[in-house]
């Protein structure tokens, strides 16, 4: 399956941004996803994750309460709805996808399939 992520941008402290992760070349039903970010000298680490028909979700203790992820199947899209942001919430956004089992939740960082980075910036 290949990811592209999209709608990265500039938001001020306590603005909203939302990014989408599209899928193509396999149904996107077949995978758990999650969205992961990167800040300049930093690790990859998970920020949301989400089950194959997106009963199940994660959420890093960092962005509960203020991020929200889903996914539309018959879209072969994913999103993340950003509220309330803050400056830390900086930093390259990539969205990923694994072959998961019905219900499962992958916060690992091995995931199989990843898209392009986009880049999320918060004003102070």
């Amino acid at each position: 399956v290949q990811l592209q992520a999209s709608g990265g941008g500039l938001a001020q402290a306590g603005g909203s941004l939302s990014l989408s992760c599209a899928a193509s070349g396999r149904p996107l039903s077949n995978y758990a996803m999650g969205w992961f970010r990167q800040a300049p000298g930093k690790e990859r680490d998970l920020v949301a994750a989400i089950s194959r028909a997106g009963t199940r979700k994660y959420y890093v203790d960092s962005v509960k309460g203020r991020f929200t992820i889903s996914r539309d199947n018959a879209k072969n899209t994913m999103l993340l709805e950003m509220n309330s942001l803050r400056p830390e919430d900086t930093a390259v956004y990539y969205c990923a996808a694994n072959r998961a089992v019905t219900g499962e939740v992958i916060t690992r960082r091995s995931y199989e399939n990843w898209g392009q980075g986009t880049q999320v910036t918060v004003s102070s």
